[in-house]
């Protein structure tokens, strides 16, 4: 059977493209990414676990913006040499798949920013997005995204109408209705995690009629995709809770490589791995305890927002009315892993009383739904950020059986 030819951008550490590969359907063109640490771990994936020989040309770092030198080549000072995306892509691309950065469109993002992110340049990285597919006139593309993109007005117009007054521009359609046929949870779909995200497909136009595009589409969210959904709700607990355990220790500790341990390390697995405890101090250690141990003994006295501001007030001498606790149900799947894990783990909270901690990496990884040979290279916290970011592979394998469906129709 024919494998189809896939570019992937914006591609992170390569979620979206390592659930299309683990289909055996699909094959890696190329990729396009701007920052470093995803670079390096989505070159690393693609030679050592798919054997793509030529993944560190192929694997663009490069910047979506600057799309003539991206497609024709470049040399640069800080992202090297490439002979361009036209040599790896042109003519010879059936699918293109990717999510702009989200935090633009993100609600969390809008409340926090002062102008609600209307001056974030990333509102309008979608037109780079769109710039692509015209250029390589794939039969399919897929664009994911956040929830938010739903409800974004940065200009005073929807972003949803911007983006579809562009793609319609271009000699493509995407669905009509998109909250009630393109906004999908992920844990319907083998991903122990609740992560909304907007799926857009889109289809090129050629002969066809717009009302046949769009019967076809609603077809495939409602019908062909759906046939993937998992009977079974996968939760942390199925997720996780045959890894090691990581305790706290009397004593802080100090490992070369490591770094200032508070919890114990797991014996027989290399900490490169991913299954280390981020260090806690002694204040978070005893929230945590208090926290699980309220949930695990069926008391919840401190599961109400006014009873966790006033624990988060307490420990930090501050008055906020927004508290950063949350303890990950172990019979529920996890809330939405985000790339905040990079800058703390305060809203995953282990729900075992007595390891009082918040994920490692690896745990991290397993709600995302990565497999265990999946190596994140650089930093730790370039670790969660890339982790958070990132598509979870499994939803990704399922959608593309279903986007194998739709091409073959």
């Amino acid at each position: 059977m024919k494998k189809y030819n896939v570019v992937d951008l914006f591609s992170g550490a390569g979620g979206l493209l390592e659930g299309f590969l683990q289909s055996g359907m699909y094959h890696p063109v190329a990729s396009v990414e701007w920052e470093k640490a995803p670079i390096e771990t989505l070159r690393h994936r693609l030679k050592t676990k798919w054997k793509i020989s030529d993944a560190d040309q192929s694997v663009i770092w490069f910047d979506m913006q600057r799309t003539e030198e991206l497609f024709e080549g470049f040399t640069d000072e800080k992202f090297g040499y490439s002979f361009g995306l036209d040599f790896f892509a042109k003519n010879q691309t059936d699918v293109i798949i990717g999510g702009p950065p989200c935090q633009a469109y993100s609600q969390a993002g809008r409340t926090k920013d002062k102008y609600g992110m209307k001056n974030d340049y990333r509102n309008y990285l979608f037109e780079y997005y769109l710039k692509t597919v015209e250029r390589y006139q794939p039969e399919l593309f897929v664009f994911e995204n956040v929830p938010g993109m739903l409800s974004a007005m940065p200009d005073g117009t929807p972003i949803v109408d911007l983006i579809r007054k562009d793609v319609n521009k271009i000699n493509y359609e995407i669905v009509e209705d998109i909250k009630n046929h393109a906004l999908i949870n992920m844990s319907e779909y083998g991903v122990p995690q609740n992560r909304k995200r907007v799926i857009l497909v889109g289809m090129k136009k050629t002969n066809t009629s717009s009302e046949e595009i769009q019967k076809k589409l609603i077809h495939f969210y409602d019908n062909i995709l759906t046939k993937y959904k998992e009977r079974n709700i996968k939760t942390v607990f199925d997720a996780i809770d045959d890894l090691p355990p990581l305790y706290p220790l009397k004593n802080e500790i100090f490992i070369n490589g490591i770094g200032k341990q508070s919890h114990s390390l797991p014996k027989n697995l290399d900490p490169n791995w991913g299954h280390v405890a981020r260090y806690q101090n002694s204040r978070d250690v005893e929230i945590f305890g208090l926290l699980t141990e309220d949930i695990y003994s069926g008391k919840n006295q401190f599961q109400k927002a006014d009873k966790l501001n006033e624990i988060y007030n307490k420990a930090t001498g501050g008055n906020s009315k927004v508290h950063k606790y949350h303890v990950l149900r172990k019979d529920m799947p996890s809330t939405t892993i985000t790339a905040h894990l990079h800058k703390d783990g305060l809203r995953f909270i282990h729900y075992d009383p007595e390891q009082k901690r918040t994920l490692t990496v690896r745990e991290a990884a397993r709600l995302q739904s990565f497999p265990d040979d999946f190596e994140f290279l650089s930093t730790r916290g370039n670790q969660y950020k890339m982790i958070g970011n990132a598509v979870p592979p499994e939803f990704a394998r399922r959608l593309s059986l279903a986007i194998l469906e739709l091409l073959e129709l």
